[in-house]
């Protein structure tokens, strides 16, 4: 049993309930802008956003959770995993810092988080813990206008198809995610193209691992090289902070005296 969001643009009235449930749910912090990120309002601490077209109507972006992903393709180290009920979800404990991930995805969503100590890749895991409790993701459950919607996948088509069959002119004859990429367990029916929000206006219909397996091969060989030069890296790190702690001990016990 698969589960989903469908995103009707033309309901969206840019409210931002969305994004501020997103936040409390997920127990995100006050977002720090940084001159490198990139204009869409996503980051570490927000994990969705809305964007506004020049035809003024309001798309909210977020990780797309793709049937098939190319981040979890291309994590070395199965920091993030497709779920059987839809979400990718991510786990910390095990995550290098490579951004990988940042780099394989279509729809440019994970973020580096570079107010950690040992920063990590962050984004929206669909509110699983949520979802395995029998409950809807936050920014589904508090939208006002219905215009992001929770359920199965296979129903959620359904009801796209539906719409836009019962309402000549008014959508684009098309479900974004249906196909893309392999498919997405986030939908959209839209009345203004939405090609702006990937890297390339038609990302075909084959999935992403599918091209990038190969080059995943080799990535064990890599990292046993630059594994040692990492381990080493830490351990001089760590040296140096130990010396440092020692040293302002020893000023400190001198300055009692």
């Amino acid at each position: 049993m698969s589960y989903a969001i469908l995103t009707d643009v033309t309901k969206c009235i840019g409210c931002l309930e969305c994004v501020a449930a997103c936040k409390k749910v997920n127990n995100l912090k006050t977002d720090k802008p940084r001159i490198w990120q990139k204009n869409d309002g996503l980051s570490a601490n927000n994990w969705t956003s809305i964007l506004q077209t020049n035809k003024d109507r309001f798309v909210r972006d977020q990780c797309r959770h793709c049937l098939e992903p190319a981040c979890a393709s291309v994590c070395p180290v199965g920091a993030l995993q497709k779920t059987e009920i839809g979400p990718v979800i991510y786990d910390s404990g095990k995550c290098l810092g490579c951004r990988y991930c940042m780099m394989a995805c279509p729809y440019g969503i994970p973020r580096y988080d570079w107010d950690q100590r040992v920063p990590y890749v962050r984004k929206c895991i669909l509110c699983y813990d949520r979802i395995k409790e029998g409950k809807q993701p936050g920014c589904t459950e508090i939208c006002p206008e219905k215009a992001t919607i929770f359920g199965k996948r296979d129903e959620l088509l359904a009801e796209a198809h539906k719409r836009i069959k019962e309402n000549p002119g008014k959508y684009i004859d098309k479900v974004w995610g249906e196909h893309d990429v392999g498919g997405t367990s986030v939908l959209y029916i839209s009345d203004v193209d939405l090609g702006f929000m990937t890297y390339q206006s038609d990302l075909g219909t084959e999935p992403l691992p599918n091209t990038t397996s190969l080059a995943m091969h080799s990535v064990p060989f890599a990292f046993l090289g630059m594994g040692g030069v990492m381990l080493g890296l830490h351990w001089i790190v760590k040296r140096r902070i130990a010396l440092e702690k020692d040293n302002k001990a020893g000023e400190d016990e001198s300055w009692k005296e």
